[in-house]
């Protein structure tokens, strides 16, 4: 993950570096792994990873061809007979650079994995891959660990988890992508190139897990480290709260799996700490499956694990730069105001349209969705109560000679030649600097003011469909018979558990009602930083702002969705009504009521009459109390 202009030109660091990822890439007897790479000057950070783990002529032969620089070139599986049997131009991603093919049947033997250099550059990258006649002994984990450890993080590791990344979730910008659950998405084969790695028929196992936003993002980590056996380990933090941010108190790792949570506060009962001590230390003496371990690491992570301040050593995650290099699939985003997400994909910018980054995340109703960076997205504030907001990587996990594992500090994460990539900037920025620093890295060339105000409607469009989706799962609960979801009091209606969190949405609202904002005032933006967009010759700025006013009218007016009513039949609206209904969207959040006040149905007409449900009357009391947080835009310290 080191920065192109980072790296050293010393052929001795370079050849160091390629031999590191030779040493990941083939941990099982019987497979060779060669290098051929071209001059030393043009090492791209190459790594290839097979799978599965074992390969042998009863599973799907598939590659993984990964580098830093983004070569030009071919990857072809030839197959024992010195045959071609899969090809591929594609390279994608950016950075890192990706290729794949697959060999659905592969022939025992020893099959070559080679990416040819194009366009006149010399050589190309060979390995080696023995595939067996019969299916080899899987890995097993020993000496007490959850898995076995064969690999270590460094920047082939990262730069192969952020292409498994990519891949999961790889699909044109254009195009929605939403699971109704996390282990849809891992089980489609097309999709995870870890599919049953390990030879365990792992990914079969039922895993009736709903991670939330925090939750999400270590479970995707998690699942990388157990296929590749690599270290993992999570913090028990608080949340922040009394002015004071986030802080981390425990660290568990995979060495000691009987030790997965925190014990209860001595202070309590006696049957109390009983119980906390049958959490910890469990009495079966074996060790949790790969499911059950995800499920207690979820029981202690959440949002406030990701926003640790940034200058903390005792953190899961560390704060990176603000660069394309950086900003990789895998990363992660802190909001906050309790949200997480994980970038999977850089769309750069091109023919004046500007450049995306695309987030996956997770909700309490556990659907999985794909979602453009965008100011209504991805909320950032400068505010040391609340932690440290933005992007951030996972703190590289080491193993030492005594075999136990310990997190690398911030120093040590800056002077490392495999990362090298930690920066306190986003510490010290506002949020305007922040957003405008964000803008430069995704489109450094000024944008068409009017194709940038669009890119931000389809944003807003996106978000809202998700809306969709969320209050039709409040109306399949209001069905259910399962009664009133209990609101809690105060802030804590943003961070709970039960109903209320899986069906209720004022967090979500309330970045809706930011994401109005943005688009509303997107013309006003345009005036304040001009630089930044083209500006043709001749055309005043306020002629522009003028015009993209008259487009902003129109384009919200256009863009059409509809939702489900409480009997049943669907209702269309306007991107324009949801704008123009902001206002009462401030108290559209609770599921009790009927999705038609859930849309901001209007009193009396004729969207509302099929409207038969209301919010107990103390809980809309609740909801008055509590809406200057909506109308102002204000958070509360929770």
């Amino acid at each position: 993950m080191l920065v192109a202009r980072q790296l050293s030109a010393a052929v001795t660091a370079l050849l160091l570096i390629a031999g590191a990822f030779l040493v990941l890439l083939f941990p099982i007897a019987g497979t060779r792994a060669e290098s051929l790479l071209g001059r030393c000057e043009d090492a791209a950070g190459v790594a290839v990873l097979p799978a599965p783990v074992a390969p042998w002529n009863g599973a799907p032969l598939r590659i993984l061809v990964v580098t830093e620089k983004p070569l030009e070139g071919e990857l072809s599986l030839i197959g024992p007979n010195g045959g071609v049997s899969a090809k591929s131009r594609e390279r994608q991603g950016g950075p890192p650079y990706f290729w794949y093919a697959e060999v659905a049947a592969p022939a025992p033997g020893t099959w070559h994995a080679t990416l040819t250099r194009e366009r006149g550059a010399s050589g190309c990258i060979t390995r080696d891959i023995v595939v067996s006649a019969q299916k080899p002994a899987a890995p097993h984990a020993a000496g007490g660990s959850l898995w076995p450890i064969r690999n270590s993080w460094n920047r082939a590791t990262e730069s192969l988890y952020s292409a498994w990344i990519a891949k999961l979730f790889d699909a044109p910008p254009d195009v929605e992508l939403s699971w109704k659950a996390w282990h849809e998405v891992l089980r489609d084969r097309s999709r995870n190139f870890l599919f049953d790695y390990l030879g365990l028929n792992e990914d079969n196992v039922a895993l009736s897990l709903r991670p939330d936003c925090a939750d999400f993002v270590y479970f995707l980590r998690a699942y990388f480290a157990y296929k590749l056996g690599l270290p993992f380990g999570y913090s028990n933090c608080s949340r922040g709260a009394g002015g004071a941010p986030p802080k981390c108190y425990q660290w568990f790792d995979i060495v000691h799996p009987e030790l997965t949570r925190p014990a209860r506060p001595p202070e309590q009962t006696a049957s109390a700490i009983t119980e906390a001590l049958q959490l910890a230390a469990p009495p079966a003496p074996r060790r949790p499956s790969f499911g059950e371990y995800l499920r207690a690491v979820g029981d202690v992570v959440q949002s406030g694990s990701v926003r640790v301040s940034a200058s903390d050593d005792n953190t899961d995650f560390y704060t990176t730069a603000l660069t394309q290099e950086t900003l990789r699939p895998g990363t992660v985003y802190a909001d906050p105001y309790g949200h997480v997400l994980t970038l999977v994909k850089r769309v750069p910018e091109s023919n004046g349209k500007p450049g995306v980054f695309l987030a996956v995340d997770a909700e309490p109703d556990g659907t999985i969705t794909r979602k453009r960076f965008w100011r209504g997205n991805f909320l950032f504030v400068h505010d040391p109560s609340l932690g440290s907001s933005g992007f951030k990587h996972f703190r590289p996990i080491v193993r030492e000679q005594n075999g136990a594992l310990r997190r690398l500090t911030n120093a040590e994460i800056a002077s490392n030649p495999q990362y090298g990539d930690l920066s306190l900037d986003q510490s010290r920025l506002n949020a305007e600097d922040f957003y405008d620093r964000m803008d430069e890295v995704m489109s450094p060339e000024p944008l068409d003011p009017a194709g940038a105000m669009e890119d931000a409607i389809t944003s807003l469009e996106e978000q809202v469909k998700t809306r969709v989706t969320a209050v039709e799962i409040g109306r399949k609960f209001q069905n259910s018979g399962h009664g009133d979801a209990n609101m809690p009091d105060g802030p804590a209606i943003f961070a709970t558990t039960g109903a209320w969190e899986d069906y209720s949405t004022p967090a979500r609202d309330f970045r809706l009602l930011i994401a109005i904002d943005v688009v509303r005032g997107f013309p006003d933006r345009v005036a304040r930083r001009p630089e930044r967009f083209a500006i043709p010759n001749g055309t005043s700025v306020a002629d522009v702002k003028t015009k993209l006013q008259s487009v902003l009218v129109s384009e919200l007016a256009a863009r059409k969705f509809s939702y489900m009513r409480s009997d049943g039949s669907a209702w269309t609206l306007s991107l324009k009504d949801v704008i123009d209904r902001a206002s009462a969207l401030e108290m559209a959040y609770n599921p009790n009521d009927c999705v038609e006040l859930r849309w901001a149905a209007p009193e009396g007409s004729q969207e509302a009459l099929t409207c038969k449900r209301h919010a107990p009357a103390a809980q809309r009391a609740k909801m008055v109390g509590d809406r200057s947080w909506f109308h102002e835009r204000h958070w509360p310290h929770i």
